[in-house]
């Protein structure tokens, strides 16, 4: 199987997220994109994240009704902090593309066995606002750079926006607009 990988925080998950896992899909041929919340990511170590009970529910809700969307909750199942050579290690029949963006591969090089990451998953790298194409240096040359509107939304923004009393509806999904309002988030 031809499986993206699309991890993150999701704090929110957002439509950029959403759009990266569409350019990957159409344009590397795959057969999923499988959207993995970090159970306890440890880049945000110091950091208040949402608990990770909240972050799979928006993330289920966020890839439902899309046939090659799957959500996946073996990170937030795992105790400790999370590490992405772990969960590539978990498909060990598939062909993995891992997606990334443009911001996050800058800084890939700084992860915990890095060089293993690269050997094991093509690297397919989403345009980010505020990140030049020259950021992102792997050694690799198994690296793909996904076509798309590089949208200017981040979680860090949105969770702001709710702080503030402002509303992030048409930034995320309907569903978890929903799911933040009830549950009161962010806010």
């Amino acid at each position: 199987m031809r499986r993206g990988i699309l991890g993150g925080t999701f704090d929110p998950p957002h439509l950029a997220h959403l759009v990266a896992g569409e350019a990957a899909f159409r344009q590397l041929d795959l057969d999923v994109v499988t959207f993995i919340p970090a159970g306890s990511p440890w880049q945000k170590a110091g950091r208040t994240v949402t608990d990770a009970a909240h972050r799979w529910e928006m993330t289920r809700l966020a890839v439902a009704g899309v046939d090659y969307f799957a959500a996946d909750d073996r990170e937030i199942q795992r105790e400790g902090w999370t590490f992405t050579i772990d969960t590539l290690g978990e498909f060990p029949d598939d062909e993995l593309f891992l997606i990334l963006g443009s911001d996050t591969a800058a800084r890939l090089p700084t992860w915990r066995r890095f060089d293993e990451v690269i050997a094991r998953a093509v690297v397919a790298v989403m345009p980010r606002p505020g990140t030049d194409r020259g950021a992102v240096d792997l050694p690799v040359d198994s690296m793909s750079w996904l076509e798309a509107p590089a949208l200017e939304v981040s979680g860090t923004r949105l969770r702001d926006i709710r702080a503030g009393g402002g509303s992030i509806r048409f930034l995320v999904p309907e569903s978890v607009n929903a799911y933040i309002e009830a549950n009161g988030l962010y806010a």
